[in-house]
């Protein structure tokens, strides 16, 4: 474990290069394949990983959640991906993932952790949405090993959402204003169905229009459509979209290289670009601004993100 641990101090050399570093694990015997598939989280958000300490367990706890445990005297709560999933061990999970969302500290409770692998989010794939769709979302990205196994990332996200509900109390929404301002578009990527949902009903809210793409290539393509259209159309890009709102983490191409791409086109001077993540520590965000992201704003608090959508579309329409 502490190889791992002295891996994870690597992760910060990562960014704008569309690379990235997953922890890999198992959950146990899946009762349908009767294997052990494996499972990948982001490095970026492993704090450390650590034998399950002795677990808490209170009343009246969301289902999957385990209880809490004391963690250098903070109080941390535990959720089982495994019964999370729908996967029953017969013996108990003894390896714990202490990850960091928004500020959250939660712990995951894993059968086994394999190894830290670096690979390129180009070879990360959206899984087939015949597959996907009756988890709900749940696996936002898969990647082949070179030994023929699929690794999938969790849309930890949704778990959390789903397990400690961060963004699901509508009382979060109501103070969110309008923006007083017509014909106002903004394109966002993120690869998690949870925060787009999230996204969607702040623009909403703010009356302002939104168009979607599930990752950075996606995003992209989409994006260098509309500028080749502007071109030739000779209609103002700022006519089609006003700012881009991108997630870190998506599958073919990240946050970093999609804003080093915007960026590097002088198509798109003067269309700013929001970093919206979980990833919410000041190296994260040193990170965003090195390949020239204009502002970060943490997931799951919709007022600070329309408070800073409005602020930037300001300026942005200021001549």
């Amino acid at each position: 474990m502490s190889d791992l641990l002295s891996k994870i101090d690597a992760r910060t050399r990562l960014a704008g290069t569309n690379k990235l570093e997953i922890l890999m694990f198992t959950l146990g015997i899946h009762p349908r394949t009767g294997r052990r598939e494996t499972f990948g989280i982001n490095v970026f958000k492993v704090r450390e990983v650590i034998h399950t300490p002795p677990i808490t367990r209170a009343p009246e706890m969301p289902e999957s959640v385990e209880g809490m445990v004391s963690l250098r005297g903070s109080l941390v709560p535990i959720i089982g991906l495994s019964s999370y999933i729908g996967i029953k061990n017969d013996t108990p999970s003894n390896i714990m993932i202490v990850t960091e969302y928004n500020g959250h500290t939660q712990g995951f409770l894993v059968e086994s952790v394999d190894t830290i692998l670096r690979l390129d989010w180009s070879s990360m794939k959206v899984p087939p949405e015949m597959v996907n769709t009756p988890l709900g979302g749940l696996v936002t990205a898969v990647t082949e090993l070179t030994d023929g196994r699929l690794v999938m990332m969790l849309d930890v996200e949704k778990v959390l959402a789903e397990t400690a509900h961060f963004g699901e109390d509508e009382a979060i929404y109501r103070n969110v204003k309008p923006l007083g301002r017509q014909n106002c578009r903004v394109f966002y990527a993120d690869d998690s169905s949870v925060a787009r949902k999230q996204i969607a009903r702040t623009l909403e809210a703010m009356g302002i229009e939104g168009i979607s793409a599930v990752n950075g290539r996606q995003a992209w393509e989409a994006l260098k459509q509309l500028a080749d259209f502007s071109e030739n159309s000779h209609t103002p890009l700022k006519n089609m979209v006003n700012l881009v709102l991108t997630d870190v983490e998506m599958p073919e191409m990240d946050g970093y290289m999609l804003t080093r791409k915007i960026k590097e086109d002088k198509r798109f001077v003067g269309i700013p670009v929001l970093m919206h993540s979980s990833l919410s520590g000041s190296s994260n965000q040193q990170l965003g601004r090195a390949v020239g992201v204009d502002e970060y704003v943490s997931k799951f608090e919709p007022n600070r993100l329309s408070a800073t959508l409005a602020r930037l579309l300001q300026t942005e329409q200021s001549p």
